[in-house]
């Protein structure tokens, strides 16, 4: 039996447990597919009727299909050249340093395999983890070498620490000014600085002397990305980081087209780049807009840094840190791009026809950037700009509110609530604030559709992982963090699939499974609709297939 096109499915999957994520998720069994899209879903016998003598049948044996699972902020082309360039400073339940001297160590067998002079690269240090409590310091790192410049990287990516010799070579003095929107770390005796670089304006004084990595690192670091992607079930993803003033450059989006163009990566893409990239010269001169590509990849917004990180100390809050900053019980953190820049670059942004991402993490810079949108929308009205917070962690419910009326959608990292939970609650924000971190449960009455995230490197990149965090809101230390924000799993499977979709503006395409849209699947061993709730995260990937095509296979 032929379908209404008048040709036969290339494949008619049957007998399966397939969540469409389409609106009232009907009960079906089978799915076929035709080229790249979705021609019949319906039940096994139904389906089976439409298979021609080439069609292949996949008999699913009960296996639980679902949309191809959506990464909606990460930094994978930045993940893939760290993971075979960098040395893991990560840890635990993620690592294994546990402390100063066995981070040392770490850089120490580094040393052994890198020539006299060359940089040693280091990421994902947590200084909360860490036995002595503390960052290390350039002090530290000399005791690693004073020959090789080293340069190491806190999880959040938020703050750097570096040795002597680097911070000679960048120029960075007790007479050096503090960078606008970041801070160099100086002993307060002395004046000295001691290493520790805060947000980019300070990071990139020295991170932009590191060695330019070749096009090749970064296509052989796309294709290590994809391949741990892809064990975990992503089908598409959004890199939230490319192009960066002071760390990225044009060669990223190269490396992307590239590696598509070559058949490495088979991912769905979409780039969030640097606003001050995608506006050109003077902010005068846009040049691509939001959107721009095809379905393998393509624009998405323009990415704006509002504030910094938490759990390092930079995020802008509205009230004082719970555990005072260095003594200073009327911290709050400070804006890295502050409103008085903030407001014209949205303006700028948003009047080009961009959308918008901005990193907000605490409920003092989500008011700025809600505000710079409002000023934006009321200058230039626009319907649908679907202007994106990003992390959006301390969101206030007078905000959400407020995002409910413009229309901004947030993408949470609600993993925040597993890895960094208990040090929130007892250290960041203390328990009436930790509770409510990541409320899913308020966005979600009041309509607002969100995405959830790794944010990989950041964390292990797992979209389940993150759908079992929504749902449970458990830290690492058994405790559930207001309970009364948790999500059933359909609700958290949406910031993974057709939420994440609708984010991009392809939810036309991609996000359920529905005839004419893409044949993008992530077949799973068992159901998450089903399974005892804390079992979400280890639900075994069995295939990915993108367009039709089988494109991973567990082993």
């Amino acid at each position: 039996m032929e379908d209404k096109n008048g040709l036969f499915p290339d494949v008619v999957s049957l007998n399966g447990q397939i969540i469409t994520m389409n609106e009232g998720n009907p009960k079906i069994q089978a799915v076929a597919t035709l080229g790249d899209r979705i021609v019949a879903v319906g039940s096994s016998e139904s389906i089976k009727k439409l298979a021609g003598p080439k069609t292949k049948i996949v008999n699913l044996e009960g296996k639980t299909l679902v949309p191809g699972l959506n990464e909606p902020h990460n930094h994978f082309g930045m993940y893939g050249v760290l993971a075979r360039c960098s040395v893991n400073l990560q840890s635990p339940p993620v690592g294994y340093i546990k402390n100063m001297n066995e981070l040392m160590e770490a850089l120490r067998d580094s040393i052994n395999k890198t020539l006299k002079g060359q940089w040693i690269y280091g990421r994902g240090y947590d200084d909360t983890l860490l036995a002595e409590k503390r960052h290390p310091t350039r002090y530290d790192l000399d005791k690693v070498s004073i020959e090789h410049p080293i340069l190491i990287v806190h999880v959040s990516g938020h703050l750097s620490v570096a040795n002597t010799r680097a911070l000679e070579m960048a120029g960075i003095t007790k007479d050096t000014p503090q960078p606008p929107g970041g801070v160099i770390r100086k002993d307060p005796q002395t004046g000295d600085p001691d290493g520790v670089l805060e947000e980019m304006p300070a990071q990139s004084l020295v991170a932009r002397l590191l060695p330019p990595i070749s096009m090749e690192k970064r296509i052989e670091g796309m294709a290590t990305a994809a391949e741990q992607y892809l064990k975990v079930g992503v089908a598409s993803c959004s890199d939230a980081g490319v192009n960066f003033p002071g760390i990225g450059s044009p060669a990223e989006i190269v490396a992307y087209q590239k590696a598509v163009h070559e058949g490495i990566l088979h991912l769905r893409m979409t780039m969030m780049i640097g606003v001050h990239f995608l506006l050109g010269p003077e902010g005068k001169s846009p040049s691509f807009l939001t959107g721009f590509g095809n379905d393998r990849l393509k624009i998405g917004p323009a990415k704006i840094i509002v504030d910094g990180s938490i759990q390092g100390y930079t995020g802008w809050l509205g009230k004082p840190y719970y555990i005072p900053f260095k003594g200073d019980k009327d911290f709050r953190g400070y804006p890295v791009t502050p409103p008085e820049f903030l407001n014209p670059l949205v303006m700028a942004a948003h009047k080009a026809g961009f959308q918008i991402a901005a990193h907000g993490n605490g409920d003092a810079a989500i008011d700025a950037i809600l505000e710079a949108y409002l000023l934006a929308q009321k200058e230039y009205p626009r319907p649908d700009a679907r202007h994106r917070i990003e992390h959006c962690q301390t969101v206030r419910e007078d905000q959400l509110d407020t995002m409910a009326e413009l229309g901004v959608t947030p993408s949470f990292f609600v993993s925040h609530t597993f890895y960094w939970g208990d040090r929130h609650n007892a250290i960041f924000l203390g328990p009436e604030r930790a509770r409510r971190i990541s409320p899913l449960k308020s966005a979600l009455k009041r309509g607002i559709k969100f995405s959830i995230h790794s944010d990989c490197p950041v964390t292990p990149v797992s979209p389940l992982f993150c759908v079992f965090a929504a749902v449970n809101r458990v830290t690492t230390g058994g405790e559930v963090l207001g309970p009364e924000y948790c999500l059933t799993p359909e609700e958290a499977l949406r910031g993974v699939t057709n939420y994440a979709a609708w984010q991009t503006f392809d939810e036309k395409i991609k996000g359920s499974i529905e005839v004419g849209k893409l044949a993008d699947f992530t077949i799973l061993a068992e159901n998450p609709l089903e399974v005892p709730p804390e079992r979400i995260r280890d639900i075994k990937v069995m295939e990915v297939i993108i367009g039709g095509k089988s494109i991973y296979k567990a082993k």
